[in-house]
C-alpha cells in the first residue's frame, strides 16, 4: 500500500524512499534508482545518499493525486520498487 503525502500546488518539497529498512542487506549499496512521477507534477531533482533516494518536487493541481515511483537496482542485483502517492490541496 503506497503511503500518501499532502502537498500545496504552490510548494516545492522532498519526499523520501528509505530503503534501509527491510530491504538492503549489510554491505549492500544501490547501484542505481529511476524516479518516476504522474502527469501533471514535476520531479525538479533526485539523489541517493547511504540507501535512501530524496526526490524534490513542484507543482500539481489542487485535487488531484500523483503516484510517484522509486525503483532500485542493489550492487547484489537485485530490484525494488516502492510508490508513494501526493495528494495536491490548497492547504
Amino acid at each position: 500500500m503506497a503511503q500518501i503525502f499532502y502537498k500545496d500546488p504552490d510548494a516545492v518539497l522532498d519526499y523520501k524512499f528509505d530503503f534501509t529498512t527491510n530491504c538492503l542487506a549489510t554491505s549492500e549499496t544501490i547501484s542505481s534508482h529511476t524516479v518516476t512521477v504522474d502527469t501533471g507534477i514535476t520531479k525538479d531533482s533526485d539523489s541517493e545518499s547511504s540507501g535512501v533516494v530524496t526526490v524534490w518536487l513542484s507543482g500539481g493541481t489542487a485535487g488531484n493525486s500523483y503516484d510517484v515511483a522509486c525503483k532500485i537496482v542493489t550492487n547484489a542485483s537485485r530490484t525494488d520498487e516502492r510508490t508513494i502517492t501526493i495528494k495536491v490541496a490548497d492547504l
